[in-house]
């Protein structure tokens, strides 16, 4: 294309679909070599052919220009400049191919393998996974050079999945030394000097109750009869840990707090917000030891409404440290053997059971969205590996527990409302338009007797949720629910919570492993005290806000919903709490992407094992490529590809969200039962490919191969699995071309196949001179 006479065609007689306008965005690179340009203005993305992605990184930040639209209707482009290239580190495996040292990405975003000088690649050994420093740049007719910064270790090493995940997704795990100099500084204990200001409740018999598991206790709870106006109720009191006590604004246990703004969880390792000396011992409210702690003291009326709430520090003694299971025992059987064990708290377990019930009242009325959902656990042995995948189980002590939370956040929002101070909310909004016009045709295909309206209520979806509860497809029409919905965010623009259906909310409840919280708790110190918070020198209003608003600007749909109550202004102070808000709702993200490509890797290992094996499994999502099956027994989701439904065309219905087969009329739902067997796993790409087994079908004929494996499911040698790799068509790349799959594999008609013939003879007969 001739840039100079299009620009000029432009300028005279304008262009209506905005060809050749420079726009801003970074790079997101595809495992099969293609990308696209995610623009800050959150338009649609620009698609990068492989030709446009040589020369340019995953993450890269780049001026991008349209040119045209592809086959498929998307707009396609060219960069036309690198405005910033990140400091970013590539890990993946070193190998030696031909006399060339170079390192295969463990992330295949990046789409290139980075050459590795003979005299860069320190004490690595060929195999070994590394970290690499780019030393020079791509081009579009050469690689990436870099040089080896850090050796990890071998690929099955115990951990080493952990390790990957923190790197690719650049979560700080890592204390500074100003940090860890600060916390060996202090305490070990509560000092006398300490208690001054607090309230002590050392004699009030506050317990936490938490998992088996558990290493930090944030909360501890107490609850008695009490009267409330003049009728009856409770009192209940959900004291948090006070970290504010010891984390000082801008010190540099703060500054590496709110790097991190939250703690991330694996399975068997924890990277934690704080330094362990306050995670585990200064701040946690361990048994029978003293502690700093906030306190939200609630009378709670019968009906389930906080008649009257205070917020006061304190100092506190953990009478007891109960799990879960435990509660819920005591609670079932009060005359059981673990009633017998803690006859002395049994009465306070009641009442706590007594005013969840009061408050179980209150969120029915209120009509806030409560759908029963399968969590899983990860249990591994000491190896790192999986042992096996259980589901976890919320029993009464669980509900017992958010509710009593639940409460104590949304006493904080208020309090944060009415002292009209800047503070951070947990706003979640309602569905979008296009995710409402979705749902209301999926219910009408569905038959569904109910819908929502144009602004719909949570109490709408509530009900929705109760009139299926019977149906055979009530876990497809749940589901269908809760897609609609959107993420949380933080901001201090209050839009309310959709789900929860509060008008306000916050969170106070974990300053130990979110940095929100740790926010939350000094503002209200600053309320109490008639003082102002200020936010530390941390997110600079402006710089820090238009970045971290432009990561995610396509992800997180800014609150549209306009507050009841007056709001502040959009002073600098404003903008420094929403660049606060914007940066923890990232790294919130960040933290979960870590998770879940920790626990794809090691799923992925898992079943590695188990090639060839049939299972029972529920189809858990349609989409236009196949569909995902997660499998009864093991919880572990994978693709059935569309080529592997069957000899004939299956077309996606958007609104019924299910494949159907043209020809047979067969359809594939979420909740749709089948059977598959496990024909593939990529490791590198957290993949797992099924393919169905009918019924009749001879096992011999199933008898398959893994692509990605050496025979018996043992891994190959690394050359060997890049040489498959580059024969395999991999999962996503399939996914990108899922509908022409469909028509490839569609039978023909009649009239096609005679169209088709045709057709043939015509092309063979080009360029033959006409017989005389």
């Amino acid at each position: 294309m001739n840039f100079r006479k299009e620009r000029d065609h432009i300028k005279n007689n304008g262009h209506p679909s905005g060809l050749l306008d420079e726009v801003e965005g970074t790079v997101q690179g595809h495992r099969d070599g293609h990308g696209f340009v995610q623009r800050d203005d959150g338009e649609a993305d620009i698609y990068l052919p492989p030709n446009e992605m040589r020369a340019v990184l995953h993450k890269d930040r780049v001026k991008a220009r349209v040119v045209r639209q592809d086959r498929r209707g998307r707009p396609e482009g060219r960069v036309v400049e690198i405005i910033e290239r990140p400091e970013q580190p590539i890990i993946g495996r070193l190998l030696h191919e031909g006399g060339i040292w170079l390192v295969a990405p463990e992330d295949k975003r990046y789409g290139q393998d980075v050459l590795i000088p003979k005299g860069a690649t320190g004490t690595a050994k060929v195999g070994q996974v590394v970290v690499v420093q780019l030393t020079e740049p791509p081009a579009l007719f050469g690689q990436p050079v870099g040089r080896v910064r850090e050796v990890l270790g071998e690929i099955d090493d115990p951990g080493m999945e952990i390790e990957i995940a923190v790197r690719k997704y650049g979560v700080p795990h890592e204390f500074s030394e100003a940090c860890l100099a600060e916390a060996k500084a202090l305490p070990d204990k509560v000092r006398p000097a300490d208690k001054k200001g607090r309230i002590d409740l050392t004699d009030v018999p506050l317990v936490t109750i938490d998992g088996e598991d558990a290493r930090d206790f944030d909360d501890a709870v107490y609850c008695e009869p009490a009267k409330v106006g003049r009728g009856k109720g409770w009192r209940l009191l959900v004291a948090i840990a006070d970290v504010s006590a010891y984390v000082q604004t801008g010190s540099g246990i703060d500054i590496d707090a709110y790097d991190r703004a939250t703690s991330v969880y694996f399975p068997r390792r924890v990277i934690p917000m704080l330094p362990e000396k306050l995670s585990n011992g200064l701040c946690s409210l361990n048994p029978e030891v003293e502690r700093l702690c906030m306190v939200c003291d609630m009378l709670v009326a019968t009906d389930g409404e906080i008649y009257a709430y205070q917020f006061y520090p304190a100092v506190m003694w953990s009478h007891a440290r109960f799990t879960y299971t435990e509660v819920a025992a005591i609670l079932g059987n009060t005359r059981g053997p673990e009633a017998a064990k803690r006859k002395d708290r049994v009465k306070d377990l009641l009442n706590l059971a007594d005013v969840y019930r009061a408050l179980l009242k209150q969120r029915s009325k209120r009509g806030a969205v409560d759908f029963e959902t399968t969590e899983t656990q990860i249990i591994c042995d000491d190896a790192g590996r999986i042992e096996k995948i259980v589901p976890r189980t919320r029993n009464e002590a669980h509900r017992l527990i958010e509710e009593a939370m639940l409460a104590a956040n949304v006493c904080s929002a208020d309090f944060i409302a009415e002292g009209k101070h800047p503070g951070l909310y947990r706003v979640h909004e309602g569905p979008t338009p296009e995710k409402k016009e979705i749902l209301r045709g999926y219910l009408k295909a569905m038959g569904v007797g109910l819908s929502i309206t144009d602004d719909p209520k949570p109490g709408e979806f509530q009900a929705i949720a109760e009139a299926t509860k019977e149906r055979p497809d009530a876990q497809q029409i749940h589901t269908m629910l809760l897609r609609s919905m959107q993420q949380a965010i933080y901001t201090p623009i209050n839009s309310g919570h959709f789900g929860l259906a509060y008008e306000a909310y916050t969170h106070f409840t974990s300053p130990i492993r979110r940095y929100p919280d740790l926010l939350v708790h000094r503002v209200i110190k600053a309320i109490l005290g008639k003082t102002r918070y200020q936010l530390p020198m941390l997110p600079t209003p402006g710089e820090a806000h238009a970045k971290l608003a432009k990561r995610l600007a396509s992800r997180v749909k800014a609150p549209s919903t306009k507050p009841q109550k007056a709001t502040i202004a959009p002073t600098k102070e404003v903008l420094a709490w929403e660049a606060a808000g914007l940066h923890c709702s990232a790294n919130e993200r960040r933290a979960d992407e870590a998770s879940r490509d920790v626990e794809a890797w090691l799923k992925c290992k898992y079943m590695r094992e188990h090639l060839g094996e049939e299972y029972g499994g529920t189809v858990t999502a349609a989409t236009t490529f196949g569909i995902f099956v997660t499998l009864d027994a093991m919880y572990v989701e994978g693709l059935v590809h569309i080529t592997e439904l069957g000899g004939e065309y299956f077309k996606f219905d958007e609104q019924r969200q299910e494949l159907r087969g043209e020809r047979t009329g067969i359809r594939y739902a979420i909740g749709t039962r089948v059977r598959v067997q496990v024909s593939r796993v990529d490791l590198d790409g957290r993949k797992i490919d099924f393919r169905l087994v009918r019924e009749g079908e001879e096992l011999s004929a199933r008898a398959m191969k893994d692509k990605g494996a050496a025979t018996g499911g043992v891994p190959a040698k690394a050359s060997a699995k890049r040489s498959a790799r580059s024969k395999a068509a991999p999962v996503a790349e399939r996914s990108e071309r899922g509908e022409r799959s469909a028509a490839a594999v569609a039978p023909q008609s009649a009239m096609q196949a005679f169209r088709s013939a045709v057709k043939k003879a015509a092309n063979k007969m080009k360029g033959r001179k006409p017989r005389r």
